[in-house]
């Protein structure tokens, strides 16, 4: 191995600059930072709330192409432990469709954390807050996928069930492990569910799921996204009745969630548009710190092929 760095002295300077980005001793921005492919700033430049209405009845949600967020709540606690910058209402309005809810369970109560850090909401105010959007731009379906975290009592469903009927509707569910289509989802919450207990909704690992979210170092970036990559060119030809769900996000001791998503989302945003023209099928693409642009490319897959079905 370090035959091979002194023989490529470039990647060796790449992989410096990256691990001084990391470590702060040198800044990419000033600030916040606001890109087509990357957005920590509080507001999304543009929003896309009602996206979903343009999509056939009949279609099958495991074929629709959409954005997601990966610790949709991760907004508190430092760089190691934020993975966004809107709020949950900005994504919902921005476009984002597939949330990822991490709850620890204590004494029936269930707080929204990523890992330790609290994040100062608790699973009443996340269902509050997509119940209200699902009512204003009821064309709209929202995925949650729901877990523990920060607690291993391996038994939240009794607490999930009481939240939902403090403050949500229990028919705004859809409860069924099959996939449903564009008509039967519009209006719902999906629970993709990822604890113990009877069914609540669609099954989290009954979709096909890359989440190597594990990036030691910022060295280790492009082997992420050959992860990501490979999920990617998989989706297209994959079982077009079961969901296709690809994390580009990762994090390590020596990779926070800002540092991997700067890195990654400009490879993402390059690689879906170089697809932009054809009409493929990608699933959910679940990001940190996604941008409008982006957003707005992964929508325009599932409306170009919405387009062109109803065309022919």
């Amino acid at each position: 191995m370090r035959n091979n760095m002194r023989q490529d002295p470039v990647k060796m300077h790449k992989l410096l600059i990256e691990l001084m980005v990391l470590l702060g001793v040198i800044s990419l921005s000033n600030g916040a930072i606001q890109r087509p492919d990357y957005d920590d700033t509080p507001n999304p430049e543009f929003l896309n709330p009602a996206w979903m209405a343009s999509i056939p009845d009949d279609r099958l949600l495991s074929e629709i192409t959409m954005p997601g967020t990966h610790n949709t709540m991760a907004l508190y606690g430092g760089v190691y432990a934020e993975c966004q910058t809107w709020s949950l209402a900005s994504q919902l309005l921005a476009g984002v469709r597939f949330l990822d809810i991490r709850v620890r369970h204590v004494n029936g109560n269930l707080t929204i954390h990523h890992g330790v850090s609290y994040q100062r909401a608790h699973f009443g105010d996340v269902l509050e807050g997509v119940t209200d959007f699902l009512q204003q731009f009821p064309t709209e379906t929202v995925l949650m996928r729901l877990k523990e975290e920060f607690s291993e009592t391996g038994d939240i469903y009794g607490a999930v069930v009481d939240y939902i009927n403090r403050y949500s509707h229990w028919d705004l569910l859809w409860h069924s492990r099959l996939v449903p289509t564009m008509s039967e989802a519009r209006g719902k919450i999906i629970i993709l569910q990822n604890f113990n207990g009877p069914d609540l909704g669609m099954r989290y690992d009954s979709m096909d799921i890359a989440d190597d979210w594990k990036v030691p170092t910022v060295a280790h970036v492009q082997e992420k996204w050959q992860s990501v990559y490979n999920h990617l060119e998989a989706a297209p030809s994959g079982n077009k009745a079961q969901i296709f769900l690809t994390f580009s996000s990762g994090a390590g001791v020596f990779a926070h969630p800002r540092a991997v998503a700067q890195l990654i989302n400009p490879q993402l945003y390059e690689y879906l548009r170089a697809k932009t023209d054809l009409n493929q099928r990608f699933g959910i693409i679940c990001m940190d710190f996604p941008a409008a642009p982006i957003i707005q490319m992964i929508i325009d897959f599932q409306l170009k092929e919405a387009f062109k079905t109803e065309q022919v």
